[in-house]
C-alpha cells in the first residue's frame, strides 16, 4: 500500500520545498524504498495573466491563453 508525504510551504521559495522533497527522496531511496516525486500546481485560474509573479512566481501564458 502506497504511503504519502506531502511537503507544502509559502509560495515564494519553491526552491526550499524542491530541496526539502529531493533530500526526503534520497534518504528513502537509499532505505531500499521506491520513490516517487510528483510536483502539484493547485492554480485554476481562467484568467493567468492576473496571477503575481512575486507571489507565485514566473508565470507563462500560451498563445491560445490557457
Amino acid at each position: 500500500m502506497p504511503k504519502y508525504i506531502f511537503v507544502t510551504g509559502g509560495v515564494v521559495s519553491s526552491i526550499g520545498k524542491g530541496i526539502t522533497v529531493a533530500s526526503i527522496g534520497r534518504i528513502l531511496k537509499s532505505r531500499g524504498i521506491a520513490v516517487t516525486a510528483q510536483k502539484l500546481d493547485p492554480y485554476l485560474n481562467i484568467d493567468p495573466g492576473t496571477m503575481s509573479p512575486y507571489q507565485h512566481g514566473e508565470v507563462f501564458v500560451t498563445d491560445d491563453g490557457a
